[in-house]
């Protein structure tokens, strides 16, 4: 079935493009052109005017285990198996529902949250693109260690690697550094060696696998990157020498603003006294690092930690606001959620509006590359399309969603 999206702009993932119309085929992107093009155009249509078509998000930092919760992992200890993958599928489509239709799971739970990112993507169920890492692996105490892989030294770290691997892990998470959420630890400290992270990457990469790292303190950033991992979230403690070595690698930086700023919100709704201690500790540093690696043309990918105290699954696209709020442009806090994203994640055909693309977009109000609040406030979207299907009143079943000749204007 061809559905065309025509009478207002489309952002492409690099620029925005007016008067331009979208033609999807199916679950893809057939053409993009000036709307003049389809005139004549009488199958269905999606009337676009005032608003714009762009990309589906793409979210590379979220924990589909942890619910949001002032203290998620006590809240996650008390569910039964069957519970966390319940509820994980629950918040995979919360979160296609609020524009992000891929998103990379960075640490789960016991693999449960591996039968709901087989299910999403094989379409048994709608719901977004999703890679998952698996377990975390961490050193004894280290952060992570409440539900990761704990694993000292090379030989442990690559047997870690593999395990993962062999669970059926899309990527491997290395916790180079302590963190805010773990007693006990502090974010500055490096935890893994030079040669764990290198052993451990290097065996990812044996495998065909990317890496991402949990790496706040600016020797863990360092000794992260020069492992060549492919991605280092958080970034708080960044410096110069931290940036040009990420730089020279190609490194991208997934900053998770959102995870900082909802908890220093939230401080007086049940979140652990040390984790706001170390938040409100970090903050300042956090927005320095992001802006100075930004300023500096480093690689960024969208991503917001989702799952952490009060940052909610559903709610991913406000990462964006946070993006700009720290001096990031409207236009790359869309690149970084959209091409960039794809680019960090491997997915190919996605996110982009190009011919031969995923039909993974949103309809918005207004501009988003003039105001992100278009694409950041998911009030102001009007659809969200997963692979050419509506999907506005998720969850539910894909049985029962919505064909888009019903859903047309």
């Amino acid at each position: 079935m061809q559905v065309l999206y025509t009478g207002g702009a489309v952002f492409d993932g690099e620029k925005l493009l007016k008067g331009h119309a979208v033609l999807v085929d199916g679950e893809r992107i057939k053409k993009v052109a000036k709307a003049a093009e389809f005139d004549g155009w009488t199958g269905a249509a999606v009337d676009t005017s005032k608003g714009t078509v762009v990309p589906g998000l793409i979210d590379c930092h979220v924990h589909l285990c942890l619910g949001g919760e002032g203290d998620p992992g006590t809240a996650a200890d008390k569910l039964m198996p069957g519970q966390v993958t319940m509820r994980a599928l629950e918040r995979a489509q919360k979160t296609l529902a609020g524009g992000v239709t891929a998103i990379r799971d960075c640490g789960g739970k016991e693999y449960l949250e591996f039968p709901v990112r087989d299910a999403c993507n094989a379409g048994s169920v709608l719901g977004p693109t999703i890679l998952a890492s698996g377990r975390v692996i961490c050193m004894t105490g280290g952060h992570g260690n409440r539900t990761g892989r704990v694993a000292d030294g090379v030989d442990e770290v690559v047997k870690a690697v593999r395990e993962q691997i062999h669970a059926g892990a899309d990527l491997i998470k290395i916790m180079a550094t302590g963190g805010v959420m773990t007693p006990g630890v502090n974010p500055e400290d490096a935890h893994y060696t030079f040669e764990e992270m290198k052993a451990g990457v290097g065996e990812a990469k044996r495998f065909h696998k990317r890496s991402a790292s949990h790496a706040q303190g600016s020797e863990g950033i360092l000794n992260a990157t020069r492992a060549g991992i492919s991605s280092i979230e958080h970034g708080i403690f960044m410096t110069d020498e931290c940036i040009e070595e990420m730089k020279l690698r190609g490194t991208y930086l997934v900053p998770t603003l959102a995870a900082v700023a909802n908890i220093i919100a939230g401080k007086d709704r049940g979140i652990p006294a040390y984790a706001v201690e170390k938040s409100i500790r970090v903050a300042e540093f956090h927005t320095a690092s992001i802006k100075a690696f930004y300023a500096a043309g480093g690689k960024i990918a969208m991503g917001t930690d989702a799952g952490t105290p009060f940052n909610l699954h559903g709610e991913n696209a406000m990462e964006l606001r946070h993006m700009v709020d720290v001096g990031i442009s409207p236009v790359d806090a869309l690149r970084f959620s959209t091409v960039h994203g794809a680019d960090l994640m491997g997915v190919a055909d996605e996110g982009r509006i190009a011919p031969g693309y995923a039909a993974d977009m949103v309809v918005v109000n207004g501009d988003p590359t003039r105001n992100i609040d278009m694409v950041a406030n998911k009030k102001n979207h009007r659809m969200v399309i997963k692979r050419g299907r509506s999907v506005k009143h998720l969850p539910m079943p894909l049985a029962q969603t919505i064909p888009l000749a019903a859903a047309a204007f």
